[in-house]
């Protein structure tokens, strides 16, 4: 889960949400809570389902064939976007590296926009081939680069909190004036809430856990146990990681430079610390970047071979690669989505765009896996019997109520803001490209249905109980 979205959505929210200002910290730490309940849902049903495709199966035998590929095939397609777009904003982090070797011109050429589109998409490529050498070389790979992303990000807290916004404008130049934002900013409930439903972004990677269930030891007690202290852990450190920069750099100043740049991180700490310290912290954030794309495209990959188990996709796409045991053609599927994510992100001029559809995503994702476990002992008791964690059926119906209705409330904001935004396309819009995304996903679905009934296959039986392991 811990990736580099907290190395830039926190300071990049200003361009997205204007009027937010210095309520960013608030913002995030109510973002956290419907994340919470959602990972609540998402551990009762790993630990009843622990199966390949996580989250289609738990709402395709909790609540509806159809409800669960839709819930699935938004988050896959939120998802793969996803993966593009951080293999896009890579760029700048590779641009503040030799801003900090103050290598100006080579700065300035990756800042061209053919050229970020061709690395983007290059490394995108190469982590697709790293998935599919298998998950024994994909673990030896991650495990290190999350200790050290954590060591290299504590740097970063600890030069945020022992600096300030004075010494930040005597140590960089910067002059306090009113080119900058004004101070005060009123506090809009609207603008707050939509700012916080964009935060969720940074909390979604709980539920690659879950889309692996097929493959984890002892899943039933691994999987809620590595959501649960995984949002947790993650998200404290989030807070204080972002508590941390905003402590040395004025909002002020980052909303105004967010106008006309891609921030991270590290280039707004650039000239508190050494070159060297500096560069170690962008190559965290770097190293953030690269463990996203793997785990990503291992959890987006196993939703579509799922869907290809049941029948729902083209039986190729359920195939394992006989030495790594990878669904391979399952993979470079989402690659090829992933780099449409890649291409979106440069023509529409700002990676918000993909950010938006993969929030829209995840929050339909996370109301239907609360619905699911409301509706689970109705649908399918059994299965219900066999959950593991938050056993007592009072707790679980609290929990996931809550759930449904904070996240229907953070969706509504979320689709109004971007409908009512002014844009000079309706496609730079992310809410009809989903609907549209959701539309041919309805599609696919009904014609593969009907395609099974045609021939004579039990559709009840596949839906009623679990694929095997």
């Amino acid at each position: 889960m811990l990736g580099a979205s907290i190395y830039i959505v926190p300071f990049m929210i200003h361009r997205n949400v204007p009027g937010i200002g210095p309520y960013v910290l608030p913002a995030f730490m109510l973002a956290a809570i419907p994340a919470i309940l959602a990972a609540i849902a998402y551990a009762i049903l790993g630990s009843a389902m622990p199966r390949a495709g996580g989250s289609y199966i738990y709402a395709s035998r909790g609540l509806h064939p159809y409800l669960g590929f839709i819930a699935s095939f938004a988050q896959w397609f939120g998802l793969s976007i996803a993966i593009g777009v951080i293999a896009y904003v890579i760029v700048p982090f590779i641009r503040d590296i030799f801003v900090a070797l103050e290598m100006e011109t080579i700065s300035q050429w990756l800042e061209t926009g053919w050229i970020r589109v061709m690395i983007a998409l290059s490394l995108l490529w190469f982590f697709i081939l790293v998935n599919l050498r298998g998950l024994n070389f994909y673990q030896r790979i991650l495990i290190p680069m999350m200790v050290v992303m954590f060591g290299l990000g504590v740097l970063v807290i600890f030069i945020g909190f022992n600096n300030n916004h004075q010494l930040f404008y005597e140590q960089t130049g910067v002059i306090e004036s009113t080119n900058i934002i004004q101070a005060t900013v009123p506090f809009n409930l609207t603008t707050f809430l939509s700012a916080s439903a964009i935060l969720i972004s940074s909390f979604i990677g709980f539920d690659s856990i879950a889309q692996a269930g097929g493959e984890v030891k002892n899943p039933t007690k691994l999987i809620p146990r590595a959501l649960l202290i995984t949002l947790l852990a993650v998200g404290s450190f989030y807070f204080f990681f972002t508590a941390a920069v905003y402590h040395t750099v004025p909002w002020q100043y980052v909303a105004q430079e967010s106008i006309d740049k891609d921030l991270t991180a590290p280039g707004l700490l650039n000239g508190m610390a050494s070159p060297m310290w500096i560069i170690l912290i962008i190559m965290g954030a770097a190293i953030a970047l690269i463990n996203d794309l793997p785990a990503m495209l291992l959890s987006v990959s196993r939703l579509i071979f799922a869907w290809a188990n049941d029948g729902i996709f083209p039986k190729i796409l359920k195939q394992i690669h006989p030495q790594s045991h990878i669904p391979q053609h399952a993979l470079i599927a989402s690659g090829a989505m992933a780099s449409l994510g890649i291409l979106g992100s440069h023509f529409a001029g700002d990676f918000f765009l993909g950010v938006d559809i993969m929030v829209t995503s995840m929050l339909v994702n996370f109301i239907l896996m609360c619905t699911t476990v409301l509706y689970l002992p109705k649908k399918n008791k059994q299965i219900a019997e066999q959950v593991q964690v938050f056993r007592k059926r009072s707790i679980q119906v609290i929990l996931c109520a809550l759930g449904v209705v904070l996240l229907t409330i953070y969706l509504v904001i979320h689709i109004r803001k971007d409908l009512t935004t002014t844009l000079s396309e309706w496609y730079f819009h992310s809410t009809p490209i989903w609907v549209i995304v959701m539309c041919i996903g309805s599609a696919i679905y009904f014609w593969n249905i009907r395609k099974l009934k045609n021939s004579n296959t039990d559709v009840k039986t596949i839906f009623s109980s679990l694929p095997s392991d």
